[in-house]
């Protein structure tokens, strides 16, 4: 969002070196490099990740899809939420972002023939009902770094670990109707097939609570701080001039119940997997949130979570 101040991250000729390969996707359209149709990918990128049931998961393939991800997030973070919108984003009814043209886009799509929408021609489409925000480091260096740097004073551990290659997660939504166990696991599925096919070792990105007042959100907030932050060789701050305490409360008064029952479906699923939470909050008044930086090394990842998703990540419904 335009509110948001960029940090563009500093190269490191090495992993830049290394990670050539993926470019951005103005500079593949312009190359028509294999694989890729205007940005796009097509071929094995284009299949679908994994399946369960009438839902599937796989990226974008084109604009158009683009824009229907945007439309839900609009819906999302403005209708049901309290993002508020400016003059553009009202005009077009769309979240959109300068980071949407660098980064894949991971779509949930319902299949179901009695979910479908009228399309052009009148034809029936299966609608998106959910997406998540996907940006790579290679690309990230290549052009205005990660968008979690507005927030976040990511750069020291990007340089402690150059050796890594991370991944951004952010942007995620689902449509009401589909918030359940099933979407969330086709999601992290989805993930998951990203991650192995792209050989990356971490994941970052910000998640969310509703509300702008951290004092309401005092035992929550303590609760991970207390029980879920980052050990120092992962540990990642808040920018001091957004910088929130999240010790809110001594670590003997946290009820342990209340307070899991207390976080959002979204970061409760990240600690599960083995996450880690950063040091400080933020508050993004813009959005009506306050944000907190999940780091996820694929090393620290619940053995039994690979296990369940297998090593494709390719689950279906029978």
């Amino acid at each position: 969002m335009d509110a948001r101040q960029l940090h563009p991250q500093r190269l490191n000729p090495k992993r830049l070196a290394a990670k050539m390969a993926p470019l951005m996707r103005s500079t593949a359209s312009a190359l028509k490099l294999p694989g890729m149709v205007r940005g796009f990918p097509v071929g094995q990128q284009a299949e679908i990740m994994c399946r369960i049931g009438s839902l599937e998961a796989r990226l974008a393939r084109g604009p158009g899809e683009v824009k229907t991800a945007q439309r839900l997030r609009y819906h999302v973070f403005y209708e049901e939420m309290a993002a508020i919108a400016d003059a553009e984003t009202l005009a077009t009814r769309r979240d959109v972002d300068a980071f949407d043209d660098i980064c894949d886009h991971l779509l949930v799509i319902d299949h179901d023939p009695a979910s479908a929408i009228d399309g052009a021609f009148g034809r029936r489409k299966a609608p998106i009902i959910g997406t998540y925000r996907l940006l790579r480091q290679g690309v990230a260096d290549l052009n205005d770094g990660f968008y979690t740097a507005g927030e976040f004073d990511i750069q020291p551990v990007l340089d402690r670990h150059s050796a890594l290659n991370f991944l951004e997660l952010g942007r995620s939504c689902v449509e009401k109707p589909y918030r359940n166990k099933r979407t969330v696991e086709l999601l992290w599925a989805g993930i998951w097939s990203y991650v192995k096919r792209h050989g990356v070792d971490v994941m970052i990105g910000c998640a969310s609570f509703e509300g702008t007042d951290p004092d309401r959100l005092a035992l929550p907030l303590s609760f991970l701080h207390h029980h879920a932050s980052a050990p120092e060789e992962w540990r990642v701050s808040a920018l001091p001039e957004r910088y929130v305490d999240m010790n809110r409360m001594p670590k003997e008064a946290v009820d342990m119940k209340a307070a899991l029952a207390q976080l959002p479906p979204l970061i409760k699923g990240y600690l599960r997997i083995g996450a880690f939470i950063g040091d400080g909050a933020i508050v993004d008044h813009q959005f009506g949130t306050t944000d907190v930086l999940v780091i996820l090394p694929v090393s620290a990842i619940n053995p039994r979570y690979i296990s369940y998703y297998g090593p494709d990540a390719e689950r279906r419904a029978a």
